[in-house]
């Protein structure tokens, strides 16, 4: 799957979201997109890696600690 059909997954996945409010006005939506958009891919770079987090961290650009930061924020992790 490429950048650009990721990306027209979440434009149809928004889009959706606007008509299932039916002119109620969202509350919130970055956050919520940045929670149901993480957890999933901190799930799958993490069993890609072998649930190694300096690999994964690597791989997301991120710190180690910020990653297991929001492995447990997402409670992937204890």
């Amino acid at each position: 799957m490429s950048k650009k059909q990721i990306e027209e997954c979440v434009r149809s996945s928004l889009e959706s979201y606007f008509k299932d409010l039916r002119g109620t006005e969202p509350d919130g939506m970055y956050e919520m997109m940045v929670r149901v958009v993480e957890k999933p891919l901190l799930e799958v770079v993490m069993q890609q890696a072998d649930q190694n987090q300096s690999r994964a961290a690597e791989w997301l650009g991120l710190n180690r600690n910020t990653l297991r930061k929001k492995l447990i924020d997402h409670k992937l992790i204890k």
